[in-house]
């Protein structure tokens, strides 16, 4: 034998003993099962729900009540990780079940493999609610479908059924592990580990599957014709396409597993949205979001199929625009007498159906960045505080209940700082977003939990109360004006102490420089120059006309839109150094649209994200309003500016955006940081003297891992009561 052999021969060795010692483990870890049954027995099998032509029933271990379904959708990042880390702490599940449970909620939704925690907290704690007397929180669970693949491959069947093959696969270990059955080897960015705890008793459905892209749906119907029927065992289809056959296949290989291995079955849903529904919207100015159906009523259930199907839909109220422009939908009338849209569709969607409707994600991001608009309700896609988030999602949830579905489950219980939005994706850095809050993003807002920036609380608060700032020394100071800055995963923080300062009346002006080699060393509506080129300049005017301003070469909206894309006019004097201008900061909301039938003309179309709004942005305070930008309070003045706002790409690794149209594209480059200075103009003539304004430097340490706090938001305590009020099992009804 060789040396070589022997290596490789000691190697093996190695993998046989390890791969023993793994199962060996496996094999001893205890399998912990719920200590009651709940289960109905009916032809040899067990179950926990089933549903009938309008409702969802939950049997309590005694009898069947009829419940409302009422709860969040639990994603799996946290500050600091991507989801397919999975870092989520057993201690964090834990406290969060207890948050959601006092929230009146009956119920959560997961869309994929957690880890173990998740499965042993959800045990240990419904088994403490029980021998407390009360009701244990129930899990929807959902099977999850390769993005990439769907993208890449754009064919269910394609690539020898790979995606058909793979969902499968996942949905058995799902139902292995719900029941405490099955060891999951690491696999980057993957759940992992053993689990051993049987919670398939509060598991009461499956919701397959993810929003599914039209273009996919359409090449699977395309690709394979011959493939519109499937008769299975549990499962079967009537009148179906391709793709609907698909979804059969793939739902009556999961339930056979599990009632084959575990002698068990539970309610079924496959993921649908508006894009994909089988209703027609004639006034929908984008034709993708109305290109085809998918029709879950061409999925039928065999008798061997007992707990029976549900439908599953996510809808918001601003997303697509038919909840603008559908001319039935804008003219409804709703519970208050406003024009309600969203009502009219619930309604609408309800009228096709033969089974239970559950509105699985519903929400309002309660963020600072705004992405779309809802033309007639104003529940916007963001630039929402979060007491009229709540107000909103509370409304939401009536309508679902007033059209007769069978519940909602809000999107999201947490925040998720790693997720992006279309209309300021590309201004960040993608491997580095779950380091460092965006309030500019959107989608990072949607939970009734927010993660805001400090260990324990918030660095600074924004409240006009100054003691916080007790000790920094100020960055600039001079005989009328004193500025420190500080900064944090989120923001950067201004407090302005200026003397014979009138807030209603003078103008403060703070140049600032992020960028070598660019920018403007005056501000000519201002008549005053600065003593370095400013990217930048904060302007602040009483509560009405405040606002962060960009010099036009440095402007990331015009780039993106007048040069890259041709959307709009360039700015004339954007495309040279030192112009002396500074323009407004915006986004955009959407590009032009035409609405048929008639054909009638929505132009591109962006808002001034760069204004700033007044008010108290502590959360501690009764005035709290989450949206706030700045206050001002006996003399002292504190605003708090979003990194996104000052071109930072990634603020952990000091990365902001280099010369764009030097490059030709949006690009990273590093900062040393900032240099910043103030200057007051007295009452509103603009006066000023010819000195350069002073700029100092202001530079921020890099970091590696967020520090951050957990919070509640006002959003938490107003959905609560909005629940409270809703029924919590229809009165015990028996089916």
């Amino acid at each position: 034998m060789t040396g070589k052999m022997k290596i490789l021969t000691g190697f093996l060795a190695i993998f046989v003993v390890l791969g023993a010692v793994i199962v060996y483990q496996y094999s001893l870890s205890p399998k912990k099962e719920s200590s009651e049954t709940a289960f109905q027995q009916e032809g040899g099998l067990s179950f926990v729900s089933k549903t009938d032509s309008a409702s969802f029933y939950v049997h309590d271990g005694q009898k069947w009540s009829r419940m409302f379904i009422k709860g969040v959708n639990l994603g799996a990042g946290k500050p600091g990780a991507f989801p397919g880390e999975v870092a989520i702490t057993y201690e964090e599940y834990f406290r969060w079940f207890k948050y959601i449970a006092e929230m009146n909620a009956n119920a959560i939704r997961v869309y994929t493999i957690q880890r173990p925690q998740f499965y042993n907290a959800l045990l240990d704690f419904n088994e403490q609610r029980e021998k407390d007397g009360k009701q244990p929180i129930y899990v929807i669970h959902g099977v999850w479908v390769n993005e990439n693949d769907v993208l890449t491959i754009e064919d269910a069947f394609g690539e020898k059924d790979k995606i058909l093959n793979d969902v499968v696969e996942s949905g058995k270990e799902i139902v292995d592990i719900i029941h405490g059955d099955r060891y999951l080897p690491v696999n980057k960015g993957h759940a992992d580990g053993t689990y051993t705890s049987d919670v398939s008793r509060y598991v009461i459905g499956w919701i397959l599957g993810i929003e599914w892209e039209p273009s996919f749906v359409v090449g699977t119907n395309e690709n394979n014709p011959a493939r519109s029927e499937y008769n299975g065992k549990y499962l079967y289809t009537e009148q179906a396409s391709p793709f609907e056959a698909f979804l059969a296949e793939v739902g009556d290989k999961i339930i056979g597993y599990e009632s084959e291995k575990y002698k068990m079955q539970r309610a079924l849903a496959f993921s649908n949205w508006v894009t994909t529904d089988p209703l027609k919207h004639p006034n929908e100015p984008y034709k993708n979001e109305d290109l085809v159906s998918v029709n879950v009523e061409h999925v039928k259930g065999h008798e061997s199929f007992k707990p029976g199907m549900f439908a599953s839909y996510h809808v918001y109220p601003y997303y697509p625009d038919t909840f603008s422009f559908q001319t039935d939908y804008i003219n409804y009338k709703g519970l208050d007498g406003k024009p309600d849209p969203y009502l009219a569709y619930l309604e609408d969607i309800k009228k096709i159906h033969t089974m239970p409707i559950v509105v699985s994600e519903f929400g309002i991001p309660a963020s600072r960045g705004k992405a779309h608009e809802n033309r007639v309700t104003g529940f916007n896609q963001g630039f929402i505080d979060e007491k009229t988030q709540g107000d909103m999602l509370v409304h939401m949830i009536n309508d679902i209940h007033a059209a007769n579905l069978a519940g909602g489950l809000v999107f999201a219980w947490q925040d998720e700082w790693f997720k992006r939005t279309w209309n300021n994706n590309d201004l960040d850095l993608p491997d580095s977003r779950p380091y460092w809050s965006n309030p500019q993003t959107n989608e990072q807002h949607f939970g009734l939990l927010a993660f805001d920036p400090g260990n324990g609380e918030t660095i600074r608060s924004v409240d006009g109360q100054v003691d916080d700032w007790a000790g920094d020394a100020p960055l600039y100071e001079d005989e009328e004006t004193k500025l420190s800055v500080k900064s944090d995963e989120a923001y950067v923080y201004f407090r302005i102490d200026a003397r014979n300062y009138d807030f209603d009346k003078d103008t403060l002006l703070l140049p600032i420089d992020s960028i070598e080699g660019q920018g403007s060393d005056r501000f000519s509506a201002y008549g005053i120059s600065f003593g370095r080129q400013a990217d930048f300049v904060l302007k602040i005017h009483g509560k009405n006309d405040s606002r962060l301003l960009v010099d036009p070469y440095y402007d990331n909206y015009l780039f993106r839109y007048a040069v890259q894309t041709s959307l709009i006019e360039d700015h004339p004097d954007a495309s040279r150094k030192n112009s002396g201008l500074f323009n407004p900061i915006r986004l955009a909301l959407n590009k032009r649209v035409v609405i048929p039938p008639g054909n009638a003309v929505i132009p591109f179309t962006g808002y001034e994200t760069g204004q700033l709004t007044y008010g108290n942005a502590n959360p501690k305070s009764p005035d709290y309003y989450s949206l706030s930008d700045f206050y001002y309070s006996e003399g002292q003045l504190e605003i708090r500016i979003p990194w996104q706002l000052l071109n930072v790409m990634d603020p952990s690794k000091k990365m902001i955006i280099d010369d764009m149209r030097t490059r030709g594209k949006i690009s990273p480059i590093k900062t040393e940081g900032f240099n910043i200075g103030i200057k007051k103009l007295a009452g509103d003539s603009g006066a000023a003297s010819k000195q350069p304004v002073a700029m100092e430097p202001y530079a921020w340490a890099e970091w590696d891992q967020p520090s951050y706090h957990e919070r509640l938001k006002p959003s938490y305590y107003i959905l609560q009561k909005g629940f409270a009020a809703l029924p919590e099992n229809e009165g015990l009804t028996e089916k």
